[in-house]
């Protein structure tokens, strides 16, 4: 199979296409023809300096990506709930910028028939991480939730999650940035100085709840302006979070999980903006493109 991987870890130049060997569904796994594969922050930090996540390694060659959409085309023992040819989304950590991807069968829920491929794609990582720190943070109706770095992939789906359980969203982001917060329903503020006071005019009852997905001068920034700790998480700013006291939050993926998100999808109540659509052969355009950081929507990887 093509697949795009890397042999050595540095600039989005060492992410090259390659052929690998075909992988096989085994017992409770199904094998997925990959249509469209999520590119993320996450993707970057791998290729550039080798990080993984605690209990992963990097094998070289090593694929890219932990997200993914596609039809399953091999279904292994003890798998009841899929058949081949079922239209799937899922999440499989390095290992989905690949024309063919093996996962359990837990780890996908069935793709909507009016989902493009390409927001099928992008849907599984961020919105899991999103979802995950919000219940975490305990949003809900009635509360006013300020989200840092709100035009990212898990900003974007952290103001419409909080939004649809009736939340009201401030978001900080770039100033060319602003117009689309407020076709989320956030209220747009600006980075930077003065921050804290742009955030009080335009919430002067005070703030409930912060997530952090921005670093640690957002974070700081939280903690001045008064919220309770128990109520500010981080996605990013572990060390600074753990030294002022708040949420570090990871991402804890379910089935269920992702379920909920394609259900509200379903219901109109999440759209998946698309920022870029890349050929498998150009991965290391689409790091080029997300690595500077400040864009909005997702980017995603297509495979012929």
């Amino acid at each position: 199979m093509k697949a795009a991987a890397i042999v050595s870890i540095g600039p989005p130049g060492v992410l090259q296409t390659m052929e690998l060997d075909e992988p096989q569904a085994g017992k409770g796994h199904v094998r997925v023809r990959v249509k469209a594969a999520g590119v993320q922050p996450f993707d970057c930090a791998v290729r550039s300096s080798g990080w993984t996540p605690p209990g992963l390694q990097l094998r070289f060659p090593q694929i890219l990506g932990n997200e993914f959409a596609g039809i399953v085309d091999q279904v292994g023992e003890d798998v009841a709930d899929f058949s081949v040819g079922d239209e799937v989304l899922g999440w499989a950590l390095l290992a989905c910028y690949a024309e063919y991807v093996v996962v359990p069968a837990a780890q996908i829920v069935r793709k909507p028939k009016a989902m493009p491929w390409e927001e099928a794609g992008v849907l599984s990582a961020s919105g899991q991480t999103a979802h995950t720190a919000l219940k975490e943070l305990g949003v809900g109706s009635g509360d006013t939730v300020l989200i840092h770095a709100a035009a990212g992939g898990v900003g974007t789906f952290a103001v419409q999650l909080a939004k649809a359980w009736g939340a009201d969203v401030i978001g900080t982001a770039s100033e060319r940035n602003h117009e689309y917060l407020r076709s989320l329903g956030a209220i747009p503020v600006a980075y930077g100085a003065g921050l804290e006071q742009r955030v009080q005019a335009v919430a002067p009852n005070g703030v409930d709840a912060a997530l952090d997905a921005a670093g640690d001068d957002a974070l700081r920034s939280s903690v001045a302006l008064g919220i309770d700790r128990r109520r500010i998480g981080t996605i990013v700013s572990f060390e600074l979070g753990e030294r002022l006291g708040v949420r570090a939050i990871r991402s804890e993926r379910s089935k269920e999980r992702l379920a909920e998100l394609v259900a509200l999808y379903a219901q109109g109540k999440l759209r998946i903006p698309i920022r870029c659509v890349f050929p498998l052969e150009e991965a290391a355009s689409a790091h080029r493109e997300i690595e500077p950081g400040h864009g909005f929507g997702k980017v995603v990887l297509t495979m012929s």
